[in-house]
């Protein structure tokens, strides 16, 4: 079997995916059309064509402005939906889902509009194709900390609907520190935490990450490489790295995908995922960052199913269940 077969065939989990971020041109249009909301494009291609970015910011400049088409609950559902339905055709079995809640409410778009509708898409997905999925509250890091507080608070009718907490947004010159005591609070209340950095950021938010948050897992981390300590430790501690490859070719993290270090983590011993990020945005799906890898790296059978292991080794599944889709993705060779 090819390749190509076996990364669409094999079974993974999605750890770092922004639902927002997987809002596609056709989507956006559709919802301005439904609630007349003036976009500056003329048409879907327009759209398409303006998802051209230098840099992390101007992506977000684009990002908060699609986010702007959301206002509904079936807005929402719709938006989930698409995604879920998307990870029944690439056989993406669990994802674990970010959503950045100061996007909507500072738009006075509440939990009690988005939650239900995300809830009620997760749970079509887990009836109609099995998929398990989890929801990740992401704190936007360029507001005040304050703000994080007040949107924790906001979400406790949830909280049995959230399982981790993390941490997004402009990278530099917001270090995990900022964001201390709101974490500190949210590990009080039993949840797991995650936190964006080392993509733009140093490999010393890496570091603030895990010793001043006490982070669960690194979104990103690929520039923890800058820090040979750092690289000991998260080998030893087995932290997951939840990489995304096309979106950091995408923001000129690196200039070629050949230039990508994620085999190198791997060799290294780290335990690291792939994941889409904003795939909408940063041109592909998880599939496609796994084709994309496969083409420039050059990276065999068992390397794609180590990746696809990894995934689920990270994630926050019951140990039993993690163990069950470990032992599926190296058992069905034959199968796939």
């Amino acid at each position: 079997m090819s390749l190509s077969s076996i990364i669409n065939n094999i079974p993974k989990a999605e750890l770092h995916l922004h639902i927002e971020g997987s809002l596609t041109p056709e989507l956006m249009w559709r919802l301005a059309k439904k609630h007349s909301v003036t976009l500056p494009y003329a048409s879907v291609k327009e759209i398409e064509a303006a998802y051209n970015f230098e840099d992390l910011q101007s992506f977000l400049d684009l990002y908060y402005a699609g986010a702007g088409v959301l206002r509904d609950e079936e807005d929402f559902f719709t938006l989930m939906w698409e995604y879920l339905s998307r990870c029944h055709k690439e056989n993406i079995v669990h994802t674990e889902i970010m959503f950045d809640p100061q996007t909507h409410t500072e738009r006075d778009i509440g939990f009690d509009v988005f939650m239900p509708g995300f809830l009620r898409a997760m749970d079509k997905a887990k009836q109609e194709y099995g998929i398990s999925s989890y929801l990740i509250m992401s704190f936007l890091r360029h507001l005040p900390e304050s703000a994080a507080f007040e949107t924790l608070s906001e979400a406790e009718p949830y909280y049995k609907h959230i399982t981790a907490v993390g941490l997004d947004s402009s990278e530099l010159g917001h270090p995990p520190s900022k964001f201390e005591r709101v974490f500190k609070k949210a590990k009080s209340l039993g949840f797991k935490i995650v936190a964006h950095a080392g993509e733009e950021g140093p490999a010393s938010y890496i570091w603030e990450a895990i010793e001043l948050l006490d982070v669960d897992r690194i979104d990103h981390g690929v520039r923890c490489q800058e820090d040979k300590a750092l690289m000991a430790l998260l080998k030893e501690r087995q932290i997951p790295l939840t990489v995304c490859p096309l979106s950091n070719l995408k923001l000129c993290v690196i200039d070629d995908m050949k230039q990508h270090n994620i085999v190198e983590l791997l060799n290294e011993g780290l335990l690291v995922t792939v994941n889409s990020d904003d795939p909408t945005y940063f041109g592909g799906f998880l599939n496609d960052n796994f084709v994309a890898l496969q083409e420039s790296l050059d990276i065999d059978e068992d390397t794609i199913r180590t990746l696809a292991a990894n995934s689920f080794k990270s994630s926050f599944l019951p140990e039993d269940v993690k163990r069950s889709f470990v032992e599926k993705v190296f058992n069905d060779r034959e199968s796939l």
